[in-house]
């Protein structure tokens, strides 16, 4: 039912916990599509050995490209966006299934919920070595955030129809930064109004394993700072904060489709902002 995509960098010890994961607590036959970012930690051989699909580049392509590249090779109608860092909770497909017969059509961005390093404070270990397993499955159900308005980016969900319709991840934002905002106001443009994050489709996140051990590193990058919010303001005229506020209206408990932003005095007060800021940009910022 669900193809997850999974972008690794050299990460074999956590991608493997993910899929570990997925394969314990999952209730349907999804099939999961690693994209291998260089690869030479062993990932290759362990996807081969498991008969894993995957796709490859033997340099870092990113979250985007390497996003693009695995999606193509998906057999399945819904393609799941996911961290290789991340722990699923038991039945996450069957909720995401649920979700979707309840809305009824293709035409929404659902999210899920990030415990440990996310919206709800659960801790059941730092790495996959001093993981509580067997806590995290007794007490997941026990933390609850709410549904919610808007995303956290990853793990989310969208038709492979839509995906193809918008093209994906915008490269543009490599390594990733940025990317997910850029990705929703495609959806936005598109007439997507449904954006929620769902409280009981819940995973545990390690939390940026591949960015912290690859800081200051001289040649991989994966992380660029303010460089994809700037990109997005250049190529939306309103920052990703303004976009997540009025449009999205992240983070408030979940209520419906989204309607346009109420244009008040706040907002155009913010609007002015943004242009400000964007004039300065085309004057002094080079991508």
């Amino acid at each position: 039912m669900f193809s997850i995509i999974i972008p690794t960098l050299n990460n074999l010890e956590y991608l493997k916990f993910c899929i570990k994961s997925i394969k314990k607590n999952s209730k349907l036959k999804n099939e999961i599509i690693p994209h291998v970012n260089i690869g030479n930690d062993g990932t290759i051989d362990y996807l081969k050995e498991n008969e894993i699909d995957y796709t490859y580049t033997n340099y870092n392509a990113g979250i985007c490209q390497g996003m693009n590249l695995a999606a193509k090779k998906s057999n399945f109608q819904y393609i799941l966006y996911a961290h290789d860092d991340f722990y699923f909770s038991p039945n996450w497909d069957e909720i995401l299934k649920n979700e979707i017969k309840k809305i009824g059509h293709n035409n929404f961005y659902l999210s899920g919920t990030m415990m440990n390093n996310g919206q709800i404070e659960f801790d059941c270990g730092d790495n996959t070595k001093n993981f509580d397993e067997s806590k995290f499955l007794d007490e997941h159900k026990n933390f609850n955030h709410f549904d919610f308005q808007g995303s956290t980016w990853a793990p989310h969900l969208i038709h492979k129809e839509i995906w193809n319709k918008i093209g994906g991840f915008s490269e543009e934002y490599f390594p990733g930064t940025g990317s997910d905002p850029d990705l929703n106001m495609k959806l936005w443009k598109l007439g997507i109004r449904i954006f929620k994050g769902i409280n009981d489709f819940k995973v545990y996140h390690f939390g940026s394993i591949v960015t912290r051990r690859y800081k200051n590193h001289p040649t991989i990058k994966t992380e660029s700072g303010s460089r994809g919010a700037k990109i997005f303001l250049l190529k939306w005229g309103i920052s990703i904060k303004f976009f997540k506020k009025y449009y999205l209206k992240s983070g408030i408990i979940y209520n419906g489709p989204l309607e346009n932003p109420n244009k008040n005095l706040l907002y155009f007060f913010d609007l002015i902002k943004c242009k400000l800021y964007l004039l300065y940009l085309k004057i002094f910022f080079k991508a």
